[in-house]
């Protein structure tokens, strides 16, 4: 369903020539997937004339258009939503012109819910039509009354969209959009649809474009990363993908997530062992360990299948760090059941694990099952579970000690670098790595910049890195990443665009890297 807007009106801009420029931001709820599109969001509001917020107006929810972009997976995530929502009613009395957007998954699914229930909300637009965005927003400003559009089937594809990226040395990537299956606890195909594949060619072409700005590392992202080349009819596509995309010049990290176990094949393994550029880490999501509740979730493979699989992979690749998702109290677990998947997680071995108690969905097949458990008997199991992990987390971690790892310095994984004098970054295995920097260091590492030290501590979900301190190893790699972090925070980057100050001359801070459709680049 579409809702009915006014006919497209002519000559309007989102910023009227002559007007200060407006300030939005964009609040994501959710997955990769989410944060990924917010960044398309970004980029089309900046190509259509407006600017970031400052990180301090950010802070305070101070900006002329507030996007919030929604989860639909959990059960919160009206809560979630509604209670931005609640907090942003009073700003917007105070604020003449401000102006609300919801987006995403809950606003495709609520549509003119959402306007009902909080009716002080401008904007509502789907997964499904992202590009409308700032059209929307001054069709509600002209008309004064909100504007509602959700459609049912992919219009543009996102990635043809222009994007704002939130870092200028890792970048998202998108090979498909929707998915395919049909396991019973799941809204995202509903919201998302049916899987839709780049092609080939685009995809490595955004590779490139991102490359030349500066990115030294890109995640391909899907719903289920291992269908790629299903509608296209080439089942070793992916496998072929990761090859292609590790060899592009100047990239030095390929990720990819997530894949799906039934789906996921040898080739990609070895895919992945012979690509020197692809890391040795893998999300792979259980959900259970029971086989039978497997089949109640429509999951198309048992646990030993799964348990092979990761088999395979460390056989290939020793040193893989493995994470999974798992849902604990789906309708009619038994205690059997949950012992089955404490089976499971404790061969596994994860590195880490995103564990989540059942959240019935309305819209899901699991929604009407009977034998829905108890509040008090998923939170004991659950409880369980994440001490298990947490023990099996903190025991692969120390196995880590003494290990020599080269991290990429991330700008904001480390909330407490500034108090323990440490940056913050992930190894080539994705864990989360505290290094710290020797006294004399006067080439500090940059975001973007990689460094090699020696592991020294080991807690559950990190690594710390303090071998500078002690005249052991410390080695920085200057990298084409760190220049253009250090362009966009002096503002001599001229593809920057937003942030607290101008990029186009007037020397504040910039913001990231925008890319429109990515064309080859010609070497």
């Amino acid at each position: 369903m579409s809702t009915t807007l006014p006919a497209a009106l002519p000559d309007l801009h989102p910023v009227p020539s002559g007007d200060a420029a407006r300030t939005y931001l964009v609040k994501t709820l959710g997955c990769q997937m989410n944060v990924h599109d917010s960044e398309h969001m970004a980029g089309m509001l900046e190509e259509a004339g407006y600017v970031a917020a400052s990180p301090a107006q950010a802070a305070d929810e101070d900006a002329d258009v507030i996007v919030i972009n929604t989860c639909a997976v959990r059960e919160n995530a009206a809560d979630k939503l509604y209670g931005n929502l609640g907090r942003l009613a009073a700003a917007k009395r105070a604020r003449p012109g401000m102006q609300i957007a919801v987006g995403g998954c809950l606003a495709q699914k609520d549509r003119s819910g959402i306007v009902e229930r909080a009716p002080w909300v401008d904007v509502v637009f789907g997964t499904h039509n992202l590009d409308v965005l700032p059209a929307l927003l001054e069709r509600a400003r002209h008309n004064a009354a909100a504007q509602v559009e959700i459609e049912e089937s992919l219009k543009v594809f996102p990635s043809t969209l222009p994007t704002r990226r939130e870092s200028v040395y890792a970048g998202w990537v998108s090979i498909s959009v929707g998915c395919n299956n049909t396991c019973t606890f799941c809204i995202v195909p509903h919201l998302r649809g049916k899987e839709r594949d780049r092609r080939p060619g685009e995809i490595l072409a955004e590779v490139e474009a991102l490359v030349s700005q500066g990115a030294i590392e890109v995640t391909l992202l899907g719903q289920n990363v291992n269908s790629y080349g299903v509608e296209f009819g080439d089942r070793g596509a992916f496998a072929r993908l990761l090859r292609a995309t590790g060899a592009v010049p100047g990239l030095e990290r390929v990720r990819f997530t997530s894949p799906h176990p039934a789906a996921f094949t040898d080739d990609v393994i070895e895919a992945m062992a012979q690509t020197p550029t692809v890391m040795p880490q893998l999300h792979m999501p259980l959900q259970s360990g029971s086989d039978r509740i497997l089949r109640a979730m429509r999951r198309s493979y048992r646990s030993e299948k799964f348990l092979g699989i990761l088999d395979r992979v460390r056989a290939a690749m020793p040193d893989a760090a493995i994470t999974t998702d798992i849902i604990v109290g789906f309708p009619g677990e038994t205690e059997e059941d949950f012992a089955e998947t404490l089976r499971v997680v404790e061969a596994s071995r994860f590195s880490s694990a995103f564990t989540f108690q059942y959240s019935p969905r309305p819209g899901t097949a699991a929604f009407d099952l009977p034998d829905q458990l108890p509040k008090a008997v998923v939170q004991e199991r659950f409880l369980r579970l994440t001490a298990l992990q947490d023990r099996i987390s903190h025991e692969e971690n120390r196995a880590q000690v003494g290990r020599t790892v080269q991290v990429l310095v991330a700008e904001t994984e480390g909330r407490k670098d500034g108090s323990t004098h440490r940056v913050t970054g992930r190894a080539a295995d994705n864990r989360l790595v505290h290094l710290a920097l020797p006294a004399d260091a006067s080439d500090a590492p940059r975001p973007g910049d990689l460094v090699t030290v020696e592991v020294t501590h080991a807690a559950p979900y990190h690594l710390v890195a303090d071998s500078a301190l002690t005249g052991g190893t410390f080695l920085v790699r200057r990298t084409a990443s760190g220049d253009a972090w250090d362009r966009r925070r002096t503002g001599t980057d001229e593809h920057s665009h937003g942030g607290a100050g101008d990029a186009c001359g007037t020397g504040g801070p910039t913001g990231p890297v925008v890319l429109g459709l990515p064309t080859l680049v010609r070497r």
